[in-house]
């Protein structure tokens, strides 16, 4: 096995993993990037066809380089894959793949990041895997025996399999929303929420939800709290959602209470089949590498100060959302924390 020493591990070349790199490469650490995927792109390579950015190209940028003009108001699926795989080589960035780290282990003198073919001895660890190859699908009675279609988010294209299909779509976020506006089109669908979606104004993109979550970064770090703060969760109207309202689609139903082979009651005396099932239910943190740390909390996450682990301070973690800072899931979200995360390792290197 290929032994390597470096200052610092970034587990991740999405995003959140180039952002680190970009301010670890100015401060002069020295790094590498080893990323799972086979090609550059992150997660933004598996998402589905239609799905493009909330914000514009000028509110969509990484640190150090603007977003490049784009074809319409928004960024592209593929817009964002070309401008991470540009920004990567733009910045000659020492990335390692494919590499999938299997775990992260303590030494005397730092961490080991091991994958199947090589070692890594580090003085420091920043995990940025992201929650897209973890998706969850609730456990709902019965949904073994279930025989039909069935489909995460995270493994959805485009809606042509569902094309005059009766299809269930389970969850009231912005990935609801949207699939159901395309799925729609060409299905019959039945929209499944725990409550009754929220739709931000007309009016609002990303740029506004940047805005809330600085709002609430500046009153966290001035030791308030903001009343009723906006919720960054709710529904963006984007122009094919605007659509859907148009074609009276935006209904939801309260969630079933089993499935059976064929489809779902929804209370002891009400049932009905589907011929397939879109879940739209999130993600988790991917955070398996860093088992054997002993620091993942029961709630899958990891206890952290800012971003660096408060029961590993060798270890830091970015993007994951809102428990590793407000909009640190987003392009230009994330660039606080990349920065505050290569200040403190800097800062822990000369120490």
């Amino acid at each position: 096995m290929t032994e390597n020493k470096v200052d610092v591990v970034i587990i991740g070349a999405g995003q959140a993993g180039l952002a680190v790199a970009y301010f670890l490469k100015r401060a002069n650490i020295n790094f590498v990037l080893l990323d799972q995927q086979q090609n550059a792109g992150g997660a933004w390579q598996h998402t589905w066809d239609s799905l493009n950015l909330f914000s514009p190209a000028t509110y969509s940028s990484l640190p150090g380089w603007v977003f490049p003009k784009t074809s319409g108001p928004y960024p592209t699926k593929s817009e964002v894959v070309n401008y991470l795989r540009a920004y990567e080589q733009r910045y000659e960035f020492p990335v390692q793949r494919p590499v999938k780290v299997e775990r992260v282990e303590q030494t005397a003198s730092g961490l080991r990041v091991i994958s199947d073919t090589a070692l890594w001895e580090a003085k420091a660890v920043v995990s940025c895997t992201g929650n897209w190859s973890t998706p969850y699908i609730p456990n709902y009675q019965g949904l073994p025996e279930y025989t039909g279609r069935q489909v995460h988010s995270a493994h959805y294209s485009n809606p042509d399999e569902f094309i005059d299909k009766k299809v269930l779509i389970v969850g009231g976020g912005n990935s609801g929303a949207q699939i159901l506006a395309e799925v729609s089109k060409v299905a019959t669908t039945t929209w499944v929420t725990q409550r009754e979606p929220t739709f931000l104004s007309d009016d609002v993109d990303g740029r506004i939800l940047f805005d809330i979550a600085t709002q609430k970064y500046q009153a966290k770090q001035e030791g308030r709290v903001l009343e009723a703060p906006p919720s960054l969760g709710d529904i963006v109207m984007i122009d094919t959602v605007k659509e859907a309202r148009s074609r009276n689609v935006l209904k939801s139903r309260r969630p079933f209470i089993k499935f059976d082979k064929s489809g779902v009651f929804w209370n002891t005396e009400d049932y009905e089949s589907f011929d397939a099932a879109i879940w739209c239910t999130g993600f988790r943190p991917t955070l398996d590498h860093l088992q054997s740390l002993n620091v993942i909390e029961e709630n899958g996450t990891i206890q952290v100060n800012e971003t660096r682990s408060v029961l590993e301070p060798r270890l830091w973690l970015v993007g994951y959302g809102e428990w590793t800072g407000f909009g640190s899931a987003t392009l230009i979200g994330v660039q606080r924390y990349a920065r505050s995360t290569a200040n403190e390792i800097s800062q822990a290197l000369n120490a």
